[in-house]
């Protein structure tokens, strides 16, 4: 096992990597049921096909992630695309789910193409070394954002633009996160193998006198999982420019939306050179091409990298030993699903908070004193967690990169490929794509 994922190499342990990646399984483990959800009530996909279509997919790609790159990062249907599957696609364009599909699985083949050939890769080669750190501090703010929303403690309802619920009494759910947020920063602090997990288990238990997490009567923690569905191609339509704004707007918010999270993940874990640069990126990248091609034969949206699986490297995940866990952590789901449901998200919320607090880190290795530096990383770490998108922090961010080198008469310092990236970002904004 040691050979195959270099555990004492990377400096970890088998106990650390299997900590890891159950401690990811559980950050991320919320897409078995809203995933569903959303298909299933929105576009009209049976709930029990697609949590094993989601489940399965998931599996398959972190498997490839493992064995492949060998990196502790978990795929799955990505929220978002999701969301613009269900409710962009399927909802205001009128499309059916097959339609959707269809573009899902053309995404995934056309990124198998680009990797093969290295094109992913080199646009993550190009990304200079002061933007990718940003990557990283954009990514923490970004998790912890979502750990703060999912805890009710960040709300829109107060009146304001953003509302802080910290201290109402009322919010049981923010109160239950504050009390694990606690025992997870102790933990951390005393050095407790396991703390992010320890946390997440120990919210769940406090969670049960507040009502947050509730057991079901005649609770039966094993369960029978449903058949996925099967892909039905849908010829037609898929020439016309809705088809392609579809393809193209699935194609590029996935690809950066895993760029960006390789790079945060793999800066977190110091899985990278000295020149910033992520080894076996090319079979990384390969992965959530092929967890895209498997989800959408099996009847779920776009798979890509989970920003959660920065929760799983803070518990101490450095190799694919833990993505090995992950996967498996997804297979039982389709036997415990009631289990795994016991866990609200308020008890993964401090995990996720705590873990933005790790990725900011990154912030102090940033150039700001030199300002065609400093200015595009602001607005890449600002962007990505008030758009909430990964994708489009990296945009953005290119973009001021580019300007910011230019105004600074240090064009000759941006390299082909980012003036190319920079002018396909300014056309995918232009057409709404991201």
């Amino acid at each position: 096992m040691d050979s195959l994922f270099k555990i004492k190499e990377k400096g970890s342990t088998v106990g650390r990597e299997i900590i890891g990646g159950i401690t990811t399984f559980l950050a991320m483990s919320y897409i078995l049921a809203v995933n569903p959800g959303m298909l299933g009530d929105v576009v009209g996909l049976n709930f029990g096909g697609v949590f094993t279509a989601t489940a399965v997919s998931a599996a398959i790609a972190t498997l490839v992630m493992a064995f492949f790159a060998n990196m502790p990062v978990a795929l799955a249907s990505g929220m978002g695309l999701n969301a613009f599957f269900t409710y962009t696609v399927c909802g205001q364009m009128g499309c059916t789910p097959w339609f959707a599909l269809t573009a899902v699985l053309f995404e995934g083949v056309i990124f198998i193409v680009l990797s093969f050939f290295g094109v992913r890769e080199a646009i993550i080669k190009s990304i200079p070394s002061s933007m990718k750190k940003a990557v990283a501090v954009g990514i923490g703010l970004f998790i912890a954002l979502i750990g703060l929303n999912n805890a009710g403690i960040v709300t829109n309802q107060n009146g304001t633009i953003i509302g802080f619920n910290a201290f109402d009494m009322k919010n049981v759910s923010a109160i239950v996160a504050i009390i694990g947020l606690i025992i997870t920063v102790v933990l951390y602090i005393l050095k407790v193998p396991g703390a992010v997990l320890i946390g997440i288990a120990a919210t769940t238990l406090v969670g049960i006198p507040f009502g947050v997490t509730v057991i079901p009567e005649n609770f039966k923690p094993v369960s029978v999982p449903e058949a996925p569905f099967l892909f039905k191609f849908e010829f037609a339509g898929i020439l016309s420019v809705k088809f392609f704004v579809v393809f193209f707007t699935f194609l590029f918010t996935d690809m950066f939306d895993t760029i960006g999270t390789l790079m945060g993940v793999a800066e977190q874990a110091k899985l990278v050179d000295e020149e910033g640069n992520i080894p076996n990126v090319k079979n990384a990248l390969l992965a959530d091409a092929v967890g895209t091609v498997a989800g959408a034969c099996l009847g779920t949206s776009t798979v890509t990298s989970y920003v959660e699986s920065s929760a799983g490297v803070a518990a101490g995940a450095k190799t694919g030993l833990a993505s090995v866990v992950t996967a498996g952590m997804f297979l039982l789901a389709l036997l415990f699903t009631p289990l795994f449901a016991l866990v609200p998200s308020c008890a993964t919320a401090p995990a996720l908070i705590f873990v933005g607090f790790l990725m900011m880190q990154a912030v102090t290795s940033i150039d700001f004193g030199d300002l065609t530096e400093g200015i595009p990383a602001f607005i890449t770490i600002l962007v990505m967690p008030f758009s909430y998108s990964i994708s489009k922090g990296i945009a953005f961010g290119m973009i001021a990169y580019v300007i910011a080198k230019v105004a600074g008469k240090k064009a000759r310092e941006v390299p082909l490929i980012t003036w190319i990236l920079a002018a396909v970002f300014v056309f995918a904004i232009a057409i709404k794509a991201i």
